[in-house]
């Protein structure tokens, strides 16, 4: 059974850093290009970061210079960390998980971890 599990949101002020993981489970994490999406309200879910290959990473531009997406093969685990935040970086957070052979679109997505800035 294939687990995405999402920890580290909370409330944080503008300004503020908060450091998202995501810890794997039942795939070989090596194979896969891991991610990190956003869904605020009202809004459709949006790519962050992704890795697009074994070391190439996308950004979406409103993250660039703020967001770090890095992974852990040895922990199965991807982290993204953010810093600057802004009320409009608030939303849910998901991980993703896409086979390096597959489709474009993930796999596999985790249960979302909500982020909120605000004084």
């Amino acid at each position: 059974q294939v687990q995405l599990v999402e920890s580290g949101g909370g409330l944080v002020q503008p300004g503020g850093s908060l450091r998202l993981s995501c810890a794997a489970s039942g795939i070989i994490f090596n194979l896969y290009d891991m991610g990190w999406y956003r869904q605020a309200p009202g809004k459709q879910r949006e790519l962050v970061a992704v890795f697009t290959s074994r070391t190439s990473i996308a950004y979406d531009d409103s993250v660039k210079g703020r967001f770090t997406i890095s992974r852990d093969n040895s922990k199965n685990t991807v982290y993204l960390q953010m810093n600057s935040l802004t009320p409009e970086d608030t939303a849910v957070y998901y991980c993703s998980a896409r086979h390096r052979l597959g489709p474009k679109e993930p796999n596999y997505w985790g249960q979302g971890t909500q982020v909120t800035v605000s004084s």
